[in-house]
């Protein structure tokens, strides 16, 4: 037999080598079985606690600020009592910006008025106005009461108040006159007074004018015009210059002068070239139809 040793093993070994062989053995750790322990109470709940922490933690910050405040007020009702009325907002006192502007609205406003951010919004939007001419509503006419106010973007785009009647309940196109008026209103509770101006088709003007003739707008003259009509004048004065009285009793002497200014009429045609008629560009053309347009 071979010795795991290396050398050749007998039946006759000796003790000493039995002990050596032991040695080696005793060498090599040995696996004993052991009975496991069961954990602490205590140490479990701790560990249990730190992991529902982790988790708490992870779904708290994971939530955004309303959800979070929700949750709050949900675990306080469950584990407190207690109604949900209790945790509403009072939205009574809750304004927009439009409640802002219609509590600070005014229908002039000063640079210098606006010291407050609901002051400073109300201006804001004051400021984007249009305020050539105002939009009208005629409504209560026979009682002497106007509406006005000024135009927004979009009726200055479709050319309500300007092209089309500038009554709100009116679409009329045809016949439109301009009107200058005093505007005489009450803000703050004061009085207060504001020339503006207003295109009307000629109901609506009637019913404008139903107490009070207010002033109209005529499109005003241009000076070319004017310089065109004066010279058109002096031309006709030169040529139709008064004459005397021709005696019957005297036909050659008349004979004469109808001759003399038969000759003049000769000399001036051809003193130079013919006068033509001035025809306007279409640039002029243009600024004629605007100057209408915008009184």
């Amino acid at each position: 037999k071979i010795h795991t040793g290396g050398g050749y093993s007998s039946d006759f070994d000796s003790d000493a080598e039995k002990d050596k062989r032991s040695k080696r053995y005793d060498l090599i750790p040995q696996q004993t079985k052991t009975t496991e322990k069961v954990a602490n109470k205590r140490e479990l709940e701790d560990e249990y606690g730190r992991e529902e922490g982790k988790i708490h933690r992870m779904q708290i910050l994971s939530m955004d600020a309303y959800t979070r405040h929700k949750k709050y007020v949900n675990d306080y009702i469950q584990y407190y009592g207690g109604s949900e009325n209790f945790f509403k907002r009072d939205s009574s006192k809750d304004k927009t910006d439009m409640d802002v502007i219609k509590e600070n609205h005014k229908f002039l406003w000063d640079d210098e008025e606006a010291d407050t951010w609901e002051k400073r919004l109300a201006k804001k939007y004051y400021d984007k106005l249009f305020k050539e001419y105002c939009i009208t509503d005629l409504s209560r006419y026979k009682e002497n009461k106007v509406a006005m106010r000024w135009r927004i973007e979009k009726e200055v785009v479709e050319g309500k108040g300007h092209f089309s009647c500038g009554n709100r309940k009116c679409d009329e196109k045809n016949g439109l006159r301009s009107w200058e008026v005093n505007f005489a209103y009450v803000e703050g509770g004061e009085k207060k007074n504001a020339l503006v101006k207003l295109r009307l088709c000629p109901d609506c003007s009637y019913k404008l004018n139903y107490h009070h003739k207010k002033k109209e707008i005529l499109p005003k003259q241009r000076k070319r015009d004017k310089r065109s009509e004066s010279k058109n004048k002096k031309h006709k004065s030169r040529h139709e210059s008064p004459t005397p009285d021709t005696d019957e009793d005297n036909p050659e002497a008349s004979s004469s002068k109808q001759k003399e200014t038969s000759n003049e009429d000769e000399k001036s045609i051809w003193s130079g070239p013919a006068k033509l008629s001035e025809e306007k560009s279409r640039d002029e053309e243009f600024e004629d139809y605007f100057e209408d347009m915008f009184l």
